[in-house]
Parts: structure tokens; C-alpha cells; sequence
């Protein structure tokens, strides 16, 4: 979920950057990059996958019989 909200906030700098306007004084697109790595640190250590692929799921292990 994190890596598809870091998509939408480039995309949202990307849009930004390319009709070189700006949100603030706040939001700036430094700002956002920030957030948007942020996003995808969270994704990479493994929040917001779910409780399926995380400690736990317990399904059957594969294997023979």
C-alpha cells in the first residue's frame, strides 16, 4: 500500500515539476520526495503488507502428501 502512495506523490511531483508551479510554502517538492522515500522505506521494511505475508499467516506449509 505504501509503494502505491509513494507512486501517486511522484506522480504528483512529477505533474509539479513539469508545470512549474508549487502548493506552498510548505509543500514543496523536496518535501514531497521526502515523504514519498519515506513511503517506500516503510513498504521495503515491510508495513502495510498485510496480515496474509506477515507473522501471521498460518497456512499449510507445501509439501509432499
Amino acid at each position: 500500500m505504501f509503494a502505491v502512495i509513494a507512486a501517486v506523490i511522484f506522480a504528483v511531483i512529477l505533474i509539479l515539476d513539469l508545470a512549474n508551479t508549487s502548493l506552498g510554502p510548505v509543500l514543496t517538492t523536496s518535501f514531497l520526495t521526502i515523504l514519498a522515500f519515506l513511503c517506500i522505506a516503510l513498504h521495503l521494511a515491510g508495513f502495510g503488507t498485510g496480515w496474509r505475508y506477515g507473522r501471521g499467516y498460518r497456512g499449510r506449509r507445501p509439501g509432499p502428501g
